[in-house]
């Protein structure tokens, strides 16, 4: 009871904010200038990508892939500012980006496959939307820690153990706001609806903001680690495989 009691109070506190979006979100026009916004910035990230970044690895051209997918031209944005071997210097803020957009890449394709699941195909009610979603979530950014842990060769459950101290704070935060936007202003939408994509991207980049001062404080006390400093990596020209630079 008190769960939907304020469920309707935020909706009620958030109903002028939701007036306006969803008829902006719901524009044809709208929604075909994002999609245009998007595959220019993930072509930009590509072409830089192949062009003056070959020195990332894998992982990390992944993650930017996804974010810029995600969030086009803001994503395209903090990958210029902070993942680019060119950046002049590393800082807390750049590292709390790129901690961020590791969670992000993961926890979003997470709340894609959950709402797309459980609100666009199966039509459940809110709650079971909102449950399974988070499920989804924390699947996907738990696996994207503990793959490339376990890849180094650290046991599954000490992996584990340490994407559920590093990564819980950021992820909950994160789906918290994103998965709550989403619902606010698309809970009644259908696939077939605009409004239920155009909410959705909107809600992921509402989820990477809220979840960026709670990684900044997370690196800055060492709980994260995050992305390495992309500036400090190179190719070597012989063998082409990437390596620290002195």
């Amino acid at each position: 009871m008190l769960l939907i009691q304020l469920g309707t109070r935020i909706e009620q506190a958030f109903s002028p904010v939701r007036a306006v979006l969803r008829p902006l979100l719901s524009d044809p026009l709208v929604a075909a200038v994002w999609v245009l916004l998007v595959g220019m910035s993930v072509g930009t990230l590509l072409w830089d990508l192949r062009a003056r970044n070959q020195a990332l690895p894998s992982m990390m051209k992944g993650v930017w892939a996804l974010v810029v997918l995600y969030s086009g031209p803001f994503g395209l944005a903090l990958y210029w500012w902070t993942g680019r071997t060119q950046i002049t210097t590393d800082s807390l803020w750049r590292r709390g980006v790129r901690s961020t957009a590791h969670c992000y890449s993961g926890c979003g394709a997470g709340e894609i496959v959950g709402i797309t699941l459980a609100q666009g195909i199966l039509a459940l009610t809110i709650g079971w939307v909102a449950a399974i979603t988070f499920g989804f979530a924390y699947v996907f950014g738990y696996a994207l820690t503990v793959g490339p842990l376990m890849q180094e060769g650290v046991a599954f459950w000490e992996s584990m153990k340490d994407a559920f101290y590093s990564e819980t704070p950021s992820i909950t935060i994160m789906e918290v706001t994103a998965i709550g936007a989403d619902l606010l202003l698309a809970s009644e939408a259908h696939m077939g609806d605009l409004l239920f994509w155009m909410a959705l991207a909107f809600s992921l980049s509402l989820g990477f903001i809220a979840a960026y001062p709670i990684n900044v404080v997370l690196v800055r006390f060492g709980v994260k680690e995050g992305m390495k400093n992309p500036a400090e990596m190179s190719v070597d020209q012989n063998t082409g495989q990437t390596q620290a630079a002195n």
